[in-house]
């Protein structure tokens, strides 16, 4: 069996999701990851140039899974962001490189921009406001989804409830909410 340059940079991208994920850019290492993938560092040089670009390359491959894996809906706003939570939840580690890339690399890279313009267009369109409008109901809803995980366990569910009938009510609760700050947003329609 031959050698296949496509499943090496696929095992790659993999393990250095799983090195970002855990310790951010500045903390990874190529040895690590290499080893995680079962290839050689030079593999790392050969397909991506340096750590840097790695990153970049997991950055563009993986936010575009996060941008791409719940439906938009900006027609039914709080839906969305019911559906992001729950993507965010199944799939913790997008939201904590996305974490590390605020630290690390503050700036929007040009696909991340585009996906956050567009959506912003959308919902200005769908909903008859401005842009600028448009994109402040998009921040809302996406800080709203990300709340869960980026607040402590002991601070989010502080009686100790059962997480997971926890995580039902916090959704529905943000659900409500989105939908109360889009009424209050909006314009008002007779």
């Amino acid at each position: 069996m031959g050698y296949d340059s496509a499943a090496t940079r696929a095992r790659l991208l993999d393990a250095a999701f799983d090195e970002f994920v855990r310790v951010g850019l500045a903390g990874a290492r190529v040895d690590r990851i290499a080893a995680a993938a079962s290839a050689n560092k030079q593999a790392i040089y050969a397909y991506y140039g340096s750590k840097d670009a790695l990153f970049d390359a997991v950055l563009a491959d993986r936010l575009t899974v996060l941008a791409d894996m719940v439906p938009f809906t900006p027609a039914d706003l709080p839906g969305y962001t019911g559906a992001l939570l729950d993507a965010l939840t199944a799939d913790p580690g997008l939201l904590r490189l996305t974490q590390w890339k605020a630290l690390e690399r503050p700036g929007a890279s040009h696909l991340e921009r585009e996906a956050h313009v567009t959506k912003a267009a959308e919902i200005a369109e769908a909903h008859g406001v401005s842009a600028e409008a448009g994109m402040d109901i998009l921040m809302l809803v996406v800080v709203a989804a990300q709340a869960w995980a980026t607040t402590a366990p002991e601070i989010r569910n502080p009686n100790g409830a059962d997480e997971a009938a926890r995580l039902v009510r916090h959704r529905a609760a943000m659900t409500k909410a989105v939908q109360a700050a889009l009424d209050a947003a909006l314009p008002a329609t007779t």
